[in-house]
């Protein structure tokens, strides 16, 4: 146990190191999408033309709704995809942090596997519940 607990430590100290090291964060996913101008004598609207060049397109979700991003120039988007990168790195360390392995190691013997309250667990709960609420 004490190993096990010293190997997390150790663990934590790296991710808690790699938090430090991230830079600007930028949430969402860049998209490459090929579009048609809509003049009918521009080569985009012949059957089976692949289209314009790709525009790349940051989307993203504000408040419940969907935003996109547009890009004026290729450092921009250079810029962007470093900073989506890094988001998505801040998101797998806050993960790694949590982890499985750390909610098992502190749960009651017996129960780390599924999770679930035994009959005798379940009635002290339930007890230490009802006199909470008498208070």
């Amino acid at each position: 146990m004490f190993d096990q607990l010293a190997t997390l430590e150790t663990q934590r100290s790296k991710l808690l190191g790699e938090f430090l090291g991230l830079g600007d964060l930028r949430p969402g996913s860049i998209t490459a999408v090929t579009r048609r101008c809509g003049k009918p004598s521009c080569h985009c609207a012949k059957r089976n033309d692949p289209g314009h060049d790709p525009q790349f397109r940051l989307t993203r979700r504000v408040a419940g709704k969907t935003v996109t991003e547009t890009f004026p120039n290729p450092t921009a988007l250079r810029k962007a995809q470093q900073e989506v990168s890094e988001f998505h790195r801040f998101q797998k360390l806050s993960q790694d942090l949590g982890g499985p392995q750390r909610k098992d190691l502190f749960a009651p013997p017996g129960r780390a596997a599924t999770g679930r309250l035994d009959g005798a667990e379940k009635k002290t709960l339930l007890r230490s519940i009802r006199r909470w609420r008498e208070k």
